[in-house]
Order: structure tokens, then sequence, then C-alpha cells
């Protein structure tokens, strides 16, 4: 992903090894991370805690802002490309969307093969995932927040895609960062559980707690399930309260968006 400051919507650029290729993919998937800054024609001018380009309906905003900003969102897709949202929900399940509904969709993964469904992850501190075969023709999109991550739900996603793992890109989002994020020994546990090498994901506090790395996590799962080609926006949500929707920081506050979508 292609980062410039400022910018209120930043498009993916996949971890290719060549021009060629990077051509190949850019022809064939869509990609964007939305910031909270105000895009365009987007009205900044309050003071409320959702501030600008809020995308969350469920975090007490008003809904006809939330609809303004999504229909801004829809219009930089393509043509009869529609945005599937999620009721998100800390699991690890996963949703293969054959076409878009207004029907609530209760998961925090999803996938499709089919053109013209653009997949979207809210976040606000959690880590967005993305996912994209090497042929250009599957994707996914996860709600990484650390109980997905300890649910396994990479490894739900990639059970659900038809491509193997080899055959797959990756690309991790912003999420709240490394020296940000304290959790309790049991969030340590949960982890080291699973493999004494998620220890370097942790580092511990004089107080007996710990921070955690999810963009290092999330990378660990990947290789150990077979996905060695991973790109990162390696932003803290927490930090840069003015470019980026923190929960930790702000409980009362809006989302972004992680979308991708077929061309």
């Amino acid at each position: 992903m292609n980062y410039r400051a400022n910018s209120a919507i930043e498009f993916a650029q996949w971890p290719v090894h060549s021009q060629l290729e990077s051509s190949y993919l850019n022809d064939k998937v869509l990609a964007i991370q939305t910031t909270r800054i105000s895009p365009g024609n987007i009205s900044a001018d309050d003071n409320s805690p959702h501030k600008s380009f809020n995308l969350g309906l469920h975090v007490s905003d008003c809904a006809k802002k939330v609809a303004h900003n999504r229909q801004y969102l829809q219009e930089l897709l393509p043509f009869k490309t529609t945005i599937q949202w999620l009721e998100q929900v800390h699991g690890n399940t996963v949703a293969e969307i054959s076409r878009v509904t207004k029907a609530t969709i209760i998961a925090d993964a999803m996938v499709t093969r089919e053109k013209n469904i653009a997949l979207a992850i809210m976040t606000a501190d959690c880590l967005p995932i993305l996912l994209i075969s090497k042929q250009g023709d599957e994707i996914a999109a996860i709600h990484g927040g650390w109980r997905p991550l300890a649910a396994n739900i990479i490894a739900n996603t990639l059970n659900r895609m038809h491509t193997a793992a080899d055959e797959i890109y990756a690309w991790l989002g912003p999420c709240i960062g490394k020296e940000a994020f304290e959790v309790g020994s049991e969030v340590q546990k949960a982890f080291v559980d699973q493999g004494s090498v998620f220890s370097q994901a942790f580092s511990k506090q004089k107080n007996g707690k710990y921070f955690a790395n999810l963009h290092k996590i999330a990378i660990l799962q990947l290789n150990n399930l077979g996905i060695k080609q991973i790109s990162t926006l390696s932003e803290c949500t927490y930090s840069q309260p003015e470019k980026y929707y923190s929960y930790r920081k702000n409980a009362t506050t809006g989302r972004m968006a992680t979308v991708i979508s077929l061309l």
C-alpha cells in the first residue's frame, strides 16, 4: 500500500516480485484503506468523536452522515460493484459471499470469487487483513482483532478459499501498535499456548502486563499456514488520532473500512 501523507484514502499495492506481476494484479483487484480524514466533499466541521469519515453505523453517529460517507466510498469502486458489510463480533466465523445482501451477516471474515462484490472490514485498532490469489481471481478480508486471531480466523479463512496458501499474497493494514496495545497475561498465554514462537510478539512490562504486536502475531500465523509474501502498512492507530480512529484511546469513536474487490 502506497502511503501518502494526510491522505484520506490509501490504495493497495501487493507484495509482488516484478512490475509486470504488479500491473497484472492491479488490473485484477482494487483494495482501499480509509482513514478518519475527510476526503473531498465530505464535511469535516463538526466536533463529534466520529469526525469526519466514519463508516460505522453502530457507534452512535448520525446515520445520515454515515450513509453519506458510505456512498462516497461506494463511488470510488467500479461501476456495478457493491459493498458487503458485516456485523463483526470478534469471533472466527467466515462468510462466503456470492452476492451482496442487506440481511445481517454475522462474521469476522469474508471470501469471494465473484466480481462486483466489495468485501468491507471495519476497524478502530484491530488489524485489517486482506488476502488475494496470485491469479487475481479470489479475495478475502479479515477482521484481525486479538480474539479472532487467537481463535484461528486466518486458518478458517484459508479453509474457505480455493487457492493454495503458497499462491496467496497478504496485506496487513494499520492497527494499534506494539508500544500501545497493553494486554493481560491471559492474552499472551492464548497465543503462546499455540506455539512458543508467539512469545516474539509480546513484551512483558513491569506491571506484569504485556505489549502485544498484532502485526507480528498475524505474520507468524500467516507464515505457519504457508503464506510468505506479505506487505504491511504498520502505522499505529492509537498514536495517530488525527488520522485514525482508535477505540483504545477513545471508546466513543468512528470506524475505518478496509475494502477489497475483484475487477
